[in-house]
């Protein structure tokens, strides 16, 4: 499980590199992730403080660090 989380991790901060700041349904659509799979890439990403997390009229934002 760990691996995989990783590994997503892996594919989130791709995306964000190429792309920039996205929204999560943005990042979502665009990893083909589940939601849960998504949210612990995130938190993966966050807790190594890779990215930045903004919260904008109740959507949060995702860009790198």
């Amino acid at each position: 499980m760990i691996e995989k989380i990783g590994m997503n991790a892996g594919k989130v901060w791709t995306l964000l590199d190429e792309a920039g700041r996205q929204n999560v349904k943005e990042l979502k659509k665009a990893t083909k992730l589940t939601e849960k799979d998504l949210y612990a890439a995130l938190g993966w990403l966050a807790r190594e403080g890779k990215i930045a997390l903004e919260e904008v009229e109740k959507e949060l934002f995702i860009s790198l660090h």
